[in-house]
């Protein structure tokens, strides 16, 4: 949930041959065979074609995307992206300012919410979606299955986002299950804390509105009604960033409370701790010593949550904030998920490396970001400051849990590659893309509208340029091009664009089919720095193996200088290959520009290479 100039050039190359498997990674109870890619979309912004984005826009002005834009056209279009899963951000109802009283939804006040269109983080009823995504929105639940039913007939999963640290400041649900209270509902609010409130409390005192700084107003100043610097919340609640302020500051995440875990003011745990060597047990053991212990109330809700849309079709989860939540309740939580869909995808931002290996092995989590390592050494790179000698170095201590490290270059949190403030220029990004999709056998993520260099221009209102909102009705113009008035088809986009499309498209579908992607990773970047002439810093070059298939992987980040190298692939890597002719064809997947040969003498293995700028092979070996 966290709202967080020139760059240089990236050449890589993939050589594929033969070789044997490696054990899986531990603690891993499936493993894919295949890469998975996830395609994340906010859901508000894919179909919508408004281009009046008035900063501050209403609905009626700027217009807004529906789960009936992702046709089956739509669809078609992005599982031939080379995507497995959509993440599709937004699709709980979360606090939003637009007036669907006729339909029973209560109206939100703009002192406690961000933006016009709100923060898909600020969740007011888990049970059902947010209406501006219907067609009628007293049928937006139908809407939404069927959205499902469609993604699963075009060959993809389905995760959508929960978000246990925190929900909106008016929670209330309207289509809840038999038996299903909301939150807080029976909260004692007398008290600050109790094992089974469902938020932390600051009694006798009532909320008060933050102050607004930098010239902020509600709706960008626009007069409403409940726009009156007040909020009725008595008593006030702790706020979701986890202040205790009646009174949030203007940069506390106000517009949320948090949820209380059992975990006492003092930080001290009401509920039972894992003992040692669960880390190394799987969810059946983690679901078995958690079905016979009394656990707080929010612990029931949020699992009553996930396993009601697992009902609806639902394949998986990104779950926001994770480390703000104590690992006991992942492990709770994810391990009944498992027993219920032992293939669900379970997605968490946690930020703390510190903390990685403990929400993996004990929390249950498939996959964390790799963000603070792998994305930021990458961005350095792009940047023109950083040096490719830190990415084995990340890679080496990330070897013990590399797959459950999700791989990405822009997020809804993150700046857009092709935004003044990243990297300037989408093309920058591609060198970068083909690392962070062969690195690891982690899945891959893209940002709807990377693929066609959307740079997030736009000043929405909340939102601000860098990072396409949001929090705002806006539209997404490079991406609208591809839209194409919902013909889906591109056919607005410039050369560059289309280009761009064609590469991660070549890229990503080689992922998903590539068993080596699956296998072994060694780099060889500092033998070449020791051993080949004109190697340096600015340059990248690792292998990947697996079965019938060996990678070596070289990319050039410098933005204007080509490379030509002898690049050497070491003799005990020939060795293990089985590589024993003197010489290898290598056949180029990407692109087929090139056709280079792999040449073996005393047992050292080159490969003549010329590096362009931004360019990147992958080569197979031919035996």
């Amino acid at each position: 949930m966290k709202l967080k100039p020139y760059i240089s050039t990236l050449v890589c190359i993939v050589i594929i041959a033969s070789c044997g498997d490696e054990p899986k990674p531990q603690n891993q109870e499936q493993q894919m065979e295949k890469k998975a890619v996830v395609y994340q979309v906010f859901t508000r912004l894919f179909g919508n074609t408004n281009t009046a984005n008035k900063p501050w826009g209403t609905i009626e002005e700027n217009g807004v995307g529906k789960f009936a834009d992702f046709s089956d056209r739509a669809l078609s279009e992005i599982k031939d992206l080379g995507i497995t899963h959509i993440w599709y951000t937004g699709v709980p109802h979360h606090a939003l300012i637009n007036d669907y009283s006729s339909y029973g939804i209560s109206n939100d006040d703009p002192d406690v919410v961000k933006g016009r269109a709100g923060s898909p983080y600020a969740v007011k009823d888990y049970y059902n979606v947010n209406p501006d995504l219907a067609l009628d929105p007293d049928k937006r639940l139908g809407e939404f299955k069927e959205l499902v039913a469609r993604t699963h007939a075009a060959g993809m999963k389905v995760i959508i986002d929960i978000v246990p640290n925190h929900v909106a400041r008016d929670y209330h649900g309207l289509t809840n299950p038999k038996g299903v209270s909301d939150f807080g509902a029976s909260d004692d609010t007398s008290k600050e804390y109790d094992v089974n409130n469902n938020f932390y409390y600051i009694p006798n005192t009532a909320f008060s509105v933050p102050e607004w700084q930098n010239g902020y107003q509600p709706l960008g100043g626009e007069p409403n009604g409940l726009a009156d610097g007040r909020f009725r919340e008595y008593p006030a609640k702790w706020t979701g960033n986890g202040s205790r302020l009646a009174q949030p500051h203007f940069n506390d995440w106000y517009e949320t409370v948090k949820v209380n875990y059992g975990v006492r003011p003092d930080g001290t745990k009401d509920f039972d701790e894992l003992p040692e060597g669960m880390e190394d047990l799987g969810y059946l053991e983690h679901f078995n010593f958690w079905k016979d212990k009394t656990v707080p109330d929010s612990w029931l809700k949020f699992r009553d949550i996930v396993l009601y849309w697992l009902d609806f079709g639902v394949d998986g989860f990104r779950y926001d904030m994770a480390e703000m939540v104590p690992v006991e309740f992942w492990s709770f939580l994810n391990s009944n998920i498992k027993m219920k869909n032992p293939d669900a995808f379970l997605l968490a931002e946690v930020y703390n490396p510190q903390l990685y290996r403990e929400y993996i092995h004990k929390g249950k989590m498939d996959y964390l970001y790799d963000k603070v390592e792998l994305y930021d050494s990458i961005k350095h790179i792009m940047k023109g400051y950083g040096w490719t000698d830190h990415i084995p170095v990340v890679q080496k201590g990330m070897a013990d849990i590399e797959h459950h490290m999700l791989h990405f270059l822009e997020n809804h949190d993150e700046q857009r590659i092709a935004s003044p403030e990243f990297a300037g220029n989408a093309q920058l990004g591609k060198p970068a893309m083909v690392v962070s999709a062969t690195l690891s056998t982690s899945p891959t993520m893209i940002y709807f509208g990377q693929e066609v260099g959307e740079p997030g221009a736009e000043d929405a209102g909340f939102g601000k340029p860098s990072r396409t909102s949001i929090f705002d009705y806006i539209g997404v113009p490079h991406h609208q091009r591809w839209v194409n008035h919902k013909t889906f088809d591109g056919g607005l986009l410039g050369e560059e664009e289309k280009n761009l499309r064609d590469f991660y498209k070549r890229l990503l579908n080689f992922t998903i089919s590539s068993k080596a992607l699956m296998g072994t990773y060694q780099e060889i970047h500092f033998y070449n720095k020791e051993h080949t002439e004109g190697y340096d810093h600015r340059v990248l070059s690792y292998v990947r193996w697996k079965a019938d298939e060996k990678l070596v992987i070289i990319s050039n980040f410098d933005a204007d200088k080509s490379y030509d190298l002898d690049l050497k692939i070491p003799a005990e890597l020939i060795s293990k290959w089985d590589l024993t002719q003197p010489e290898y064809l290598l056949k180029e997947e990407l692109y087929g520009n090139v056709n280079p040969v792999l040449k073996i003498e005393n047992g050292q293995g080159s490969v003549n290479l010329k590096l362009g700028p931004l360019e990147s092979y992958i080569l197979r070996v031919q035996e």
